[in-house]
């Protein structure tokens, strides 16, 4: 710092010398060549006055003078010249300064001679005879000026740029050793330091706190990562090449049900299964692994992945999930795939039977159309099954080839309690419709569906002489269609579970009345297609009431 401190103020003083050297000369150039000019004039004048009263003999007694002094006639011819033989001079009428005084009456011109290094400064008046006087003189250039003085300029050179180098050097120790001095624990509080030194000081402060706010920061983003992965979902551990843990947050503890964690201990004793200890050493041999834990009846499934330094794995960062809903999910999906096959089956083995009884003649004529009936009915059976199992399909899927349509709740709801007019009159049921027309943009044949649904199984699961009643109700906050019937009812246990397909409460109730217990899991899955939400309340003895729901935007 010392040095480069004394390059600047040592490069700066002799910019500056030779600025001002420069400048000086210039500056006294300058003046004396306006100086010279003037004197050339009244000189000029002085002269033109002797000349116009006394004649040509006055210059011929002026004696030895650094001017020369010329007198040209009218037609350029030099009449006289104290420096030199009149008649040996070639004329002057081309002349700049002499055509200027000839027209204006004076006349001024400068010429350099480069060989010399020298300007003449030249100075014509014209005379009342019209003749020309004329006064030149000589000026040497600055460079011939310099070049006359090069050793004393060079000597004061030399010895100024020495002087420089001093007091620079003395400069810039001085300015440097209060900073060499400074207490930097404590700055500001140092009493040797001087008002020059304040900005650098302040800065250093300025710094100080920089470095304070981010150490702040990175503990203030360090505690929103523990706060972020202590409210996941997703349980985290940490762990490095010795399977010490590192970093964990409480789901992790919980999914694996864990009680605590020590100070430096292996992830391996959360679970000691067979699975688990895999898991950690293949991540720990630099590959991603996952497995799913069976954990109190809860499905957790765990990825690990390598966490590689420089080519080597130095940990692994374990994820952990629980999937027990997809887990139980699956199940389902198993549990429907063999319902389905049931389902599929017993009318299949009816009709086959019914079949080969009649293929063998073992059938009497009478018979025949008895039997034929069963395998309709059988057939038929089978149809409805396959259609409610597409139409679930569909809707789980969200693809369906309707089209939506404004749809006035109140008429549709009438259509479907007269198509089920003569199932409800076999058991003396009463259908009865009540609300309003509230119209809503919808995809009918989903919607029909739905509500058809509803109303079939209130008149099925209902008592003799009982009601179903139909409601369309719609305000400013929703709209809805409620199915009510005075029948069975549903207990409460089964009440979550009347949506899942194949599920029904009371079988041999079910498989007296028909159905492929797939009504209300079609009801379920449409009203999602639709946007809608659907409720149910029910009393075991009572009755039902089914309420399909829009919220209004």
């Amino acid at each position: 710092m010392t040095k480069r401190i004394f390059r600047s103020i040592f490069f700066v003083a002799a910019v500056v010398l030779i600025a001002g050297f420069a400048l000086i000369m210039g500056t006294l150039y300058r003046y004396f060549d306006n100086q010279l000019h003037k004197e050339l004039q009244n000189e000029a004048e002085y002269l033109s006055t002797a000349v116009e009263q006394l004649g040509v003999t006055v210059l011929k007694e002026l004696g030895p003078s650094q001017e020369r002094v010329t007198l040209i006639d009218q037609d350029g011819t030099v009449l006289f010249d104290n420096l030199a033989d009149q008649s040996s001079m070639d004329n002057h009428s081309g002349r700049e300064e002499i055509q200027a005084a000839m027209a204006n009456g004076s006349g001024s011109a400068v010429r350099y001679s480069k060989t010399l290094s020298e300007r003449t400064l030249y100075y014509a008046l014209r005379l009342e005879n019209g003749q020309v006087l004329r006064v030149s003189s000589t000026q040497y250039t600055i460079l011939s000026l310099i070049g006359s003085m090069i050793y004393p300029v060079l000597l004061i050179f030399i010895l100024l740029i020495v002087l420089s180098g001093i007091f620079a050097s003395r400069a810039s120790k001085k300015i440097v050793k209060p900073i060499n001095e400074l207490d930097l624990e404590h700055p500001m509080d140092d009493e040797k330091v001087y008002d020059e030194i304040a900005p650098l000081l302040s800065k250093i402060g300025h710094q100080s706190r920089t470095i304070q706010r981010q150490i702040a920061g990175a503990k203030h983003q360090q505690e929103e990562f523990a706060l972020i992965t202590e409210n996941m979902q997703e349980g985290l551990l940490v762990i490095d090449k010795n399977t010490i843990l590192l970093s964990w947050n409480g789901s992790a503890l919980k999914l694996l049900d864990a009680a605590g964690i020590r100070e430096n201990q292996s992830v391996l004793v959360l679970n000691r299964s067979e699975q688990f200890q895999n898991v950690v050493t293949e991540a720990l041999n630099g590959h991603h692994a996952s497995t799913v834990l069976n954990i109190q009846n809860r499905y957790c499934q765990v990825a690990a992945n390598p966490v590689i330094w420089d080519k080597d794995p130095e940990g692994a960062v374990l994820l952990l999930i629980d999937v027990t809903e997809t887990t139980e999910r699956e199940c389902l999906r198993r549990e429907f795939t063999a319902n389905v096959s049931h389902e599929l089956k017993t009318p299949l083995t009816s009709i086959s039977g019914f079949a080969e009884i009649m293929k063998d003649g073992m059938v009497k004529k009478e018979d025949i159309q008895k039997f034929a009936s069963k395998i309709f009915e059988e057939a038929q059976r089978l149809i409805v099954l396959v259609e409610d199992i597409i139409k679930i399909s569909q809707l789980d899927e969200g693809r369906h080839p309707y089209e939506y349509q404004d749809i006035d709740l109140y008429t549709m709801s009438g259509e479907i309690l007269d198509r089920l007019k003569s199932s409800a009159e076999k058991n003396n049921i009463q259908l009865k419709l009540e609300g309003v027309h509230a119209v809503i943009h919808s995809a009918p044949v989903i919607l029909d569906e739905i509500i058809y649904n509803l109303c079939d199984n209130a008149v099925k699961y209902n008592h003799p002489h009982g009601k179903v009643i139909v409601t369309v109700f719609q305000d400013k906050t929703q709209t809805s269609v409620q199915v009510a019937d005075t029948g069975i009812g549903i207990p409460s246990s089964d009440q979550e579970r009347i949506f899942e397909r194949f599920y029904r409460v009371d079988k041999s109730h079910s498989k007296e009345i028909g159905g492929t217990g797939l009504g209300l899991s079609i009801v379920k899955h449409g009203a999602a297609y639709l946007g809608a939400e659907i409720n149910c309340e029910s009393t075991l003895g009572q009755g039902s009431i089914f309420t399909l729901i829009w919220k209004n935007n």
